[in-house]
């Protein structure tokens, strides 16, 4: 009876699980909202192309590349052209609907008994926001390869995107900016400002001064166009030559590892044989049982009916609502999980010696730095393969839009507890403490890396991000191994997901 138990609900535990998965892949992918934000920040800088700095010059051109317009108008029509997909595969969704419903009721009617179809139409709606968003700066970029017909046609056909009156004024504006008969508008400053951030409205407001004469505006604009830019140069340079150098001595670490494999094979990093198998003294049900019931069972279908049972409107939280949201629902998963593996394992106390080891007084703190150095171009690589696979879609981890996007020092200071300390954590004790030594009991160390990690990838939820989480589970599970200190892949993890939310910060500090 418990084996059928527990053979049910698996059944239901991973359903969901599934679901998520194969819906993640029609979803955009933060990717690509993280290079505009990078493109931004490039922009800004270069406004200082207009001074005579020729120090900041030279540096800016090295960061930022010898074309940074022509470059940054090709990546927002990438993500133009991803999301415009998008909303033309919706919009057959919903012409398919409206054609099997006609006869039978309203499409709006039959849309109240679909969630589906609400969740579309407010999905449809979103992307024509997004879309329109994009064309006011796609326009603007033509204009700095001397396209300002192109700019006017885009402006023009914004309009029917999404027609609203606060669309069309900025729309209108911007032509109005551009037109050979330009009309002035005691509304226009007023306009720019609500509607575009950045470069993009700097840019506007510097063609609006100048039409207008306005001297002391345009100099005060200068002088302020000057400071953001010294301080997108500063982030850029922390963003591309940090990880750069780290990845370079990530590199030399790894052909070193293949070098001492193969000249020193008995004591090499990466000669993880049998000898590296845990003494595990239960059967594999125990993981599996650890597994479903305290992480996806509980995670998927228990957390989630809890919350919806005490209506927690989740959308419409304030920021720092959804950053304690979030972290009390993993505090509260990493309990119960933890809780389930401690029952599950006490049968069998006292456990042999190596299994869940903290120790302190060792080389956790090498293993865990040298491990993320390691990682960093192994998942930049794969990372790389697989967006261009996926072609910005595949879903991503909505906590990296909200730091992203968000700059609430009291909710970055909350989401970095829940990733940086409580993910870790938890995560490494499930699936590098747990689930990695148990399965040494049947396959060998390395196939035992190997399937830990695929779980810990697919434990996310999100289809694109399988390869690179995999990667980086693996390089966790050989740290671990080699290590035998949770210490170390814990260091490692913590490290990673530092790394990550520091330049999401960076990036949304700088790039509007």
């Amino acid at each position: 009876m418990k084996k059928i138990l527990l053979a049910i609900i698996t059944i239901v535990s991973l359903i969901p699980v599934f679901l998520s998965l194969v819906d993640s892949v029609h979803q955009p992918q933060s990717q690509s909202n993280f290079q505009l934000y990078q493109t931004n920040l490039i922009l800004k800088s270069s406004q200082i192309f207009d001074s005579d700095h020729q120090k900041f010059n030279n540096i800016n051109k090295y960061i930022s590349g010898q074309q940074p317009y022509v470059n940054a108008l090709e990546k927002y029509k990438e993500v133009h052209d991803i999301l415009s997909n998008k909303l033309s595969a919706e919009l057959n969704i919903v012409d398919n609907n409206t054609i099997k419903t006609i006869e039978k009721e309203s499409y709006l009617d039959s849309l109240k008994i679909s969630s589906n179809g609400k969740k579309i139409l407010t999905d449809i709606n979103k992307q024509k926001r997004i879309l329109h968003k994009l064309n006011l700066k796609i326009g603007l970029l033509e204009i700095t390869q001397g396209n300002t017909k192109r700019a006017l046609d885009i402006w023009e056909n914004n309009q029917f995107l999404l027609p609203s009156p606060s669309s069309d004024q900025i729309s209108n504006t911007l032509i109005n900016l551009w037109s050979d008969s330009f009309i002035k508008s005691v509304d226009a400053e007023s306009i720019i400002k609500e509607n575009l951030n950045g470069w993009f409205r700097n840019y506007s407001l510097k063609r609006l001064y100048k039409i207008e004469d306005r001297q002391k505006d345009l100099q005060i604009l200068q002088a302020k166009c000057e400071k953001d830019s010294r301080a997108a140069i500063l982030k850029l340079a922390f963003l591309t030559t940090v990880p750069s150098l780290g990845g370079v001595i990530g590199v030399a670490i790894i052909i070193l590892s293949f070098i001492q494999l193969i000249l020193r094979k008995d004591s090499a990093i990466l000669n993880i044989d049998g000898n590296y198998r845990w003494e595990i003294p239960w059967t594999i049900e125990v993981p599996w049982k650890v597994l479903i019931i305290g992480f996806f069972f509980f995670g998927q279908i228990i957390l989630p009916t809890l919350f919806t049972f005490l209506s927690i409107d989740l959308i419409n939280l304030s920021l720092r609502g959804k950053a304690i949201y979030i972290l009390s629902s993993y505090l509260t998963m990493a309990i119960v999980g933890i809780l389930v593996l401690y029952l599950s394992i006490k049968p069998f106390f006292p456990l042999p010696q190596k299994l869940f080891n903290f120790k302190i007084f060792s080389h956790w703190i090498t293993w865990g730095v040298g491990g993320y150095l390691a990682a960093l171009p192994l998942v930049l690589i794969v990372s790389l393969l697989n967006d261009n696979f996926w072609g910005g879609q595949g879903g991503s981890n909505p906590l990296l839009s909200l730091v992203l996007e968000n700059q609430d020092l009291v909710a970055l200071a909350i989401f970095y507890l829940t990733a940086a300390i409580a993910a870790p954590l938890y995560e490494e004790i499930i699936f590098r403490g747990f689930l990695l030594p148990s399965l040494t009991r049947y396959i060998s160390p390395w196939a035992a890396i190997g399937v830990s990690s695929l779980v810990f990838a697919a434990a996310h939820l999100n289809i694109s991000e399988i390869l690179p989480l995999t990667t980086l589970g693996i390089i966790l599970g050989v740290v671990y191994t080699r290590s035998r200190n949770l210490l170390s892949s814990i260091l490692m993890h913590s490290l990673w997901n530092t790394g990550t939310l520091l330049s999401l910060f960076l990036l949304g500090t700088g790039g509007n």
